[in-house]
């Protein structure tokens, strides 16, 4: 079972109906103690980063999620779920996100319409286990003011007056700040790549 973490914040039912979709059985948790029940777990996130990261420690989410994430559990955040990873971020320099990557969110080029809302190539600059290999392309959905940084665990980019991290893998760790609920075919294909990560558990 993947578990869509319901912690108040974000597109939830969009990416539970996308995962169950191309073959996920997807069921939104909403207490920590469900956590041990689930196979994988999936972060959504909407908003800022301060809002979602108070949402999640008030719960009594972060240390369950952080076991979870220890102990080898196929873990998938997107957007601001993606960026809660992080130590922390620009948006809200108060927030403390999970802290499982290095590194602080900032945001986007001052020159750059912000937030960022459209379609943008993603350009795949490593061996990926979601993604296509190297060299090749996908477009996918963006909504986004804030990005991570690009690290050693980037397995894509996209061009935003500069080059911005799209996606990070790192052992049992998935992340984009693209939405692959929204992103048609391409981010069905994604999504359909982690079922089969957990399936192959």
């Amino acid at each position: 079972m993947i578990g869509v973490v319901d912690y108040g914040i974000g597109n939830l039912h969009s990416a539970q109906k996308a995962l169950r979709h191309v073959g996920g059985e997807a069921e939104l948790i909403s207490s920590p103690d469900s956590i041990a029940d689930a196979d994988a777990l999936v972060l959504p996130g909407v908003g800022s980063f301060g809002r979602c990261a108070d949402a999640l420690s008030s719960a009594g989410w972060t240390e369950p999620l952080l076991a979870a994430i220890s102990s080898g559990v196929p873990f998938l955040g997107i957007c601001v779920g993606f960026q809660l990873l992080y130590e922390g971020s620009a948006e809200s320099p108060d927030a403390v996100g999970l802290s499982v990557l290095k590194g602080s969110c900032r945001r986007l080029p001052c020159d750059q319409r912000c937030p960022q809302i459209q379609w943008n190539r993603i350009d795949c600059i490593s061996g990926s286990t979601l993604l296509p290999e190297p060299l090749s392309e996908e477009w996918m959905y963006f909504v986004h003011s804030y990005a991570p940084p690009v690290g050693g665990e980037t397995v894509a980019t996209c061009s935003y007056g500069e080059t911005i991290a799209a996606a990070i893998e790192k052992e049992n760790l998935f992340g984009a700040q693209f939405h692959p609920e929204k992103s048609g075919d391409a981010g069905l294909r994604y999504l359909r790549r982690f079922v089969d990560v957990v399936e192959c558990q």
